[in-house]
């Protein structure tokens, strides 16, 4: 499979780096740009990209001029990254067609993680009917899931539910949006159907079952040790 092409815009060339070397790790094929001009020359260069990481505070072009004139031409992916946490900034984000916004500083594994969640909701990710993360393996076709090599029957919301869980691995879930993405939007029930959910998957992965984390007043977050 040819790997997907990412472009990581940002002024500063520890960041690019940074956010290169972990997008590499995870198979991804990187273009940098260290100013919104050289941004968009890329952007028109390469046809093929799958999704951009942009800054906002960047000289010549700030991030927002260049989403704006992507937005303009493209439905590409587009994930904002900041050093400032003001809420107006995120509005006009996503006001511009922003996918995700991220303030700085953060955590690499968790941008790879919103990275492929946003790829896969776009369709962009090859749909590989398998997928395997620490000890846990789950076919989506066979409808299948084998934990450290045993298999472990799941009701069908359970395989649901894990497979969620692990397509947005390191990233805190609502239990609004669990409702609204394994239940459907459709769905009025409470977060206690959650949590019972939880609790039976949790006992039927055994010990791996401690990669479901609980955000003590949001939801949960799924992190698989090796």
């Amino acid at each position: 499979m040819e790997k997907l092409k990412i472009l990581v815009v940002d002024d500063e060339s520890r960041m690019r780096k940074l956010v290169r070397d972990f997008l590499v790790r995870a198979d991804y094929e990187v273009l940098e740009a260290g100013d919104g001009e050289e941004a968009l020359d890329l952007f028109y260069a390469n046809k093929d990209l799958a999704l951009l990481i942009l800054d906002v505070m960047m000289p010549r072009l700030t991030g927002w001029d260049v989403c704006r004139e992507v937005r303009e031409n493209s439905k590409i992916p587009i994930i904002m990254l900041t050093a400032r946490g003001d809420e107006q900034d995120e509005l006009l984000g996503f006001e511009l067609g922003v996918d995700e916004y991220i303030s700085k500083p953060f955590s690499p594994k968790i941008l790879v993680a919103r990275v492929e969640a946003i790829l896969r909701r776009t369709n962009r990710l090859d749909k590989d009917s398998v997928r395997q993360v620490g000890g846990i393996l789950i076919d989506t076709a066979a409808h299948l899931v084998t934990v450290d090599g045993q298999r472990v029957e799941l009701s069908y919301k359970e395989f649901e539910l894990l497979n969620y869980f692990v397509e947005n691995q390191g990233i805190a879930l609502s239990r609004e949006k669990i409702l609204n993405h394994v239940w459907n939007y459709d769905y009025y029930g409470d977060a206690r159907t959650i949590d019972t959910h939880v609790k039976k998957l949790r006992s039927k992965l055994g010990k791996r079952g401690d990669a479901i984390k609980t955000v003590w007043g949001l939801g949960y977050k799924f992190e698989a040790e090796p």
